[in-house]
């Protein structure tokens, strides 16, 4: 059975919104991903203007779609900048694989307890595997150097974006991106506490080796 008219303008007018988003699936505008997002504004429930890697341009692609009036970027969504690239800091990498469970794009190889590496073309600089590394190995390189926004992508990056994307929902097809990106979190600092408490244990046992070797050193 086909679907009545109204859902199929509300359907097209979704994809021609998600056309027109960079495809970073940050979730910096609220929503689980682009698709998402585009769905609300479709809708209604959300504004044209939650879109940092869009930026000013992106918020004015929507604006053109949806017939609504351009507006500033809402700040507290972020704000406009350059493109950005992960990287991992290979001398302090665990292999804790948090990371690779939040990267919507694949962009991050690696193993349990082996070293991980970004593959820089596939990432989007979404920045979600930053919170969840529980070593803080992982920082940002500009990769577009004073260009912000749409001037520092490209609709051949956004489509490659939804393409990996679109390939990692299907590989984890019950997969909920907010969920699973707080659990990651969590589970980060749980490891980071787990550190901290083996560190402190390590610094009380040096402590105690150092008292008894004095006590069998005797007085000098």
């Amino acid at each position: 059975m086909s679907q009545p008219p109204a859902a199929d303008a509300l359907a097209d007018l979704a994809a021609r919104i998600d056309a027109a988003l960079p495809q970073t699936q940050c979730t910096r505008c609220g929503y689980p991903d682009c698709r998402a997002y585009a769905q609300a504004i479709a809708e209604g429930a959300a504004a044209i203007n939650q879109c940092p890697p869009g930026g000013a341009e992106g918020v004015a692609r929507l604006a053109a779609i949806t017939g609504q009036t351009a507006l500033a970027l809402n700040a507290r969504h972020g704000s406009e900048g350059p493109r950005s690239v992960a990287f991992i800091d290979e001398d302090w990498c665990i292999g804790c694989t948090l990371c690779l469970k939040v990267c919507p794009t694949d962009a991050i190889v690696g193993a349990s307890k082996m070293m991980h590496t970004i593959i820089e073309r596939y990432c989007t600089g979404c920045e979600l595997c930053l919170p969840v590394c529980p070593v803080d190995c992982i920082a940002l390189d500009t990769a577009s150097g004073a260009a912000t926004g749409w001037a520092a992508w490209s609709a051949a990056q956004a489509q490659q974006a939804r393409q990996r994307y679109r390939q990692h929902r299907q590989r984890m097809p019950g997969e909920d991106p907010l969920a699973q990106r707080s659990a990651a979190a969590g589970s980060a600092t749980e490891q980071a506490d787990q550190a901290a408490d083996q560190a402190r244990q390590a610094r009380i046992a040096a402590a105690l080796e150092r008292a008894r070797q004095r006590r069998q050193a005797g007085p000098h």
